[in-house]
Formats: C-alpha cells, sequence, structure tokens
C-alpha cells in the first residue's frame, strides 16, 4: 500500500528516537511536539479521530497516541479507540424543520457545524435527551490537569495505567444545558467505524468538575441525510475505558423516499453506456461511502489531495482509492496526479451538478448514472422480478454475459459492490 506522508515522517521519528525500544521497556514514550515538527506540523501528525487513520507503524505495533500536555503526547499500547455499533436497516424517525429559520437549509448539509445546528434548532437533541436544551458551549479550551486510567497491553492481555494530563488543549463542536444535565457531542459528517474516546473524555472531564449537573456524552454522525446520536456515559469518570453505550436515535429531516415506480421508471427510459475501458469495474461495496467522500469534495470546493483525506476523514489510502475509483467509474470524480501535489481528487462538472441537488433529486440522477451500467441494470430487473437480490453467482454470470474479462474469483468479489449499491436503492424506496 502507498504511505503517507504521516507515514514516512513517524517512521523517521521512531527511528531516530529508538521509540519502539523505549516503548518495550517503558510501556510508553513521550515526545515533545518540538520533536515531531522537525519531520511535519505536530497538528498534522497527531489528530487521528479514527482507527484506520493511524499511520502504518502505529498499527503494525498496536501503539495509539495521546496528548500529555499542550506541547506533548505520549504514545503507547493503549486502548483508546470505541467501536460504533452500526443499526443502518433500522428506520429513522422523521422530524419537521422550523419553517422561521431560512438560513440554515437541511437540503444543503456539507460541514460539521451545519449539520449540529440543523439538529438543534430541528429540536433533534431536545428529543434525544428529553429536556429543552440550549446551545451554551463550543471551541477549543484547557483541559485542566487530571489522572486516569486507561487499558493498555496487547488485545489478549489487557492491564490498567495511570495517565496525567497536564492542561493539553481540547475541543468541543457544541454543548448543550439543560435543567439537570449538559450534554457535550462530537461531530462526524460521514459514516465511521469507531471514534477516539478522547474527544469525548477529555472535555467530560473538565465539565463535570465545573457543574453540578449530569455530564452527557454523545458522538453523532450525518450521513446520507441521516443524523445518528449515540448517546453514551462513563460508569467511571476516572476510567478513560468505562464509555457505555445508553441509547441510540436515528432521525431524517428530509424526505429522500423514492416509490419503486420510480425504480422502474428509471429502468424503461435509461440507456445502457458500454463500460469504460480504462475504469476498472468498482470494488466499493458502501455507496453511502461514496456518498461522503463525494460530500467531502463539494464542501471543499471540489478538490482535496489523497493525503488530505486518508489524514481527515474516515478513509485509508486503499480504501480513498476503491471510492475515488467507484466514483470515476459514475462520472463523478476525477483523479489529478502531479509531481509537485501527488495524487489528488476533484469533482467532475456531472459530480458539482449532482451536488447541488436537493437528495431525493440527487439520488434519483444517482440511481440513473448506475443503472446505466448492464450489471446493475440487470440485477435491480432481477430484484423487481424476484423480490430479492441476485445471488453472488447470478451476479457473476452477468457480469460474464455483459463481456467483463476477469477470473470467476474476481467476478465474485466485484459482486458484493452490486449487491451493495443495489441494496442502497432498495433502502430509498418506501416499500417494504
Amino acid at each position: 500500500m502507498a504511505k503517507t506522508k504521516n507515514d514516512d515522517a513517524w517512521e523517521a521519528l521512531f527511528e531516530e528516537y529508538n521509540i519502539l525500544q523505549a516503548i518495550a521497556i517503558e510501556g510508553f514514550y513521550k515526545i515533545d511536539a518540538s520533536a515531531i515538527n522537525k519531520k511535519r506540523e505536530a497538528r498534522l501528525m497527531t489528530k487521528f479521530d479514527h482507527l484506520i487513520n493511524l499511520p502504518e507503524i502505529f498499527r503494525d505495533n498496536d501503539l495509539t497516541i495521546l496528548p500529555a500536555s499542550r506541547s506533548s503526547y505520549i504514545i503507547g499500547t493503549f486502548d483508546c479507540y470505541a467501536k460504533i455499533q452500526q443499526d443502518n436497516d433500522s428506520n429513522p424517525t422523521g422530524f419537521n424543520f422550523r419553517d422561521d429559520i431560512e438560513s440554515i437549509s437541511p437540503d444543503n448539509l456539507y460541514s460539521e457545524s451545519s449539520a449540529l445546528l440543523c439538529a438543534y434548532h430541528a429540536g433533534l437533541i431536545t428529543d434525544v435527551l428529553e429536556e429543552k436544551m440550549r446551545f451554551t458551549v463550543f471551541g477549543r479550551m484547557s483541559t485542566g490537569t487530571f489522572d486516569f486510567s486507561i487499558a493498555t497491553g496487547n488485545k489478549n492481555a489487557l492491564a490498567n495505567q495511570i495517565l496525567k494530563v497536564d492542561k493539553a488543549q481540547c475541543e468541543i463542536d457544541g454543548a448543550f444545558e439543560g435543567e439537570t444535565s449538559f450534554a457535550i457531542i462530537e461531530v462526524k459528517n460521514e459514516e465511521v467505524e469507531d471514534f477516539h474516546i478522547r474527544q469525548l473524555y477529555f472535555p467530560y472531564r473538565v465539565w463535570r468538575e465545573r457543574l453540578n449537573k449530569k455530564v452527557i456524552p454523545i458522538f453523532l454522525t450525518y450521513s446520507n441525510e441521516i443524523f445518528t446520536f449515540s448517546v453514551y456515559e462513563f460508569e467511571n469518570p476516572n476510567d478513560y475505558n468505562s464509555l457505555t453505550l445508553v441509547k441510540r436515535k436515528r432521525y431524517q429531516l428530509v424526505p429522500t423516499e423514492i416509490e419503486i415506480a420510480d425504480i422502474r421508471h428509471i429502468l424503461s427510459n435509461n440507456s445502457i453506456k458500454p463500460e469504460p475501458k480504462s475504469i476498472p469495474f468498482p470494488q466499493a461495496d458502501r455507496l453511502e461511502r461514496i456518498i461522503d467522500l463525494l460530500v467531502h469534495l463539494y464542501s471543499a470546493g471540489g478538490i482535496i489531495s489523497q493525503d488530505d483525506i486518508t489524514t481527515r476523514y474516515a478513509f485509508n489510502i486503499r480504501q480513498t482509492q476503491y471510492y475515488a475509483k467507484a466514483g470515476n467509474y459514475l462520472g463523478l470524480i476525477e483523479r489529478i496526479a502531479s509531481k509537485g501535489t501527488g495524487v489528488s481528487y476533484t469533482l467532475t462538472e456531472s459530480g458539482f451538478t449532482l451536488m447541488q441537488k436537493a437528495p431525493r433529486a440527487r439520488n434519483l440522477d444517482l440511481i440513473k448514472l448506475i443503472l446505466q451500467h448492464s450489471v446493475f441494470h440487470d440485477a435491480m430487473e432481477y430484484y423487481l422480478s424476484h423480490s430479492c437480490c441476485p445471488t453472488s453467482h447470478e451476479i457473476s454470470r452477468m457480469m460474464q454475459q455483459a463481456g467483463m474479462i476477469m477470473s470467476k474469483e474476481t467476478r465474485e468479489r466485484r459482486s458484493q459492490t452490486v449487491t451493495g449499491w443495489l441494496k442502497w436503492i432498495i433502502n430509498l424506496t418506501t416499500e417494504e
């Protein structure tokens, strides 16, 4: 796999300071931001919101990193991340947005702050917490000084270690106060598999000391027009790993339902395009992640470097390449490579046009682009005739009939993409 700038910089630091040897002896290694800055900016080298963002040398050695102060970090085999329990098959609760607000549009949420403000003004946060909440806090602040216990060691033999944070910096996307509670919310405008507990734990410790009210940590994702609130509690305030899910609630403000009749109309009126010769058949099973990538590109003005995507979002290089190639297959994303800046991805003109549309119209156009390809067209016709998705063997046969030259094993692997995209389309419809 290709390496990121962070991969190269951290490998140089590990070699220069014998970090692996120090961890083997002491159990951890403390490194100053000034040392990191000599290779690359520390702010780019230390913020890994998801496991997938960790540099290769960290992943290979089961290492993670935490801030120890405003100017230092600690590296060790710390259990820093929490997995998100996925329940995307459950139907979200429909909610209406307020008629008296024109400056926020639920049709056009391309940043974490806009998604959070929309959720607040729609009353979702009040509904989740079952009391009237007011927006009171956001932004960067000092953690102050506190000790905490964190699980460390290999996954088969975890032990606890006491760490100290001394006036490190933490940030709150938004905090909301009610009569009895104070909710800290971390927001991601993409679907994620996990998150760094630090994002909730550090501000939780700060505000637990300042307030008499119950402090409630919440992780919010906004992806494909769905707001998903994961409400947690720390069973032991001094234990970083005592994070426990209390409840999860999903909401949708913008109706995006599509009728089966719409699908039939597209199938009847679409022209089948020949398969592109220079673009491989996609191997990107989750269409939602392609949409997330389109959103990131659109909100960034249409172009982002491959390195930035893997640093800022829940993608590694392989996933970035797979999902960008799938976007290219649909005519929405283009790859740009240069010696000076490396690989970047940009929205095509069709990609910009698609992302400017309201969600329902955008989804219909995306379905049209997908069903222009013969295998997806045939698979959807199969579904409508049989009321179930074709098997991987049946999809493989469709690919063979379409003249795709690849091994049977490769066809069956690619069939997972066909199944995934088909399910995305079906899940948009109002019919069971």
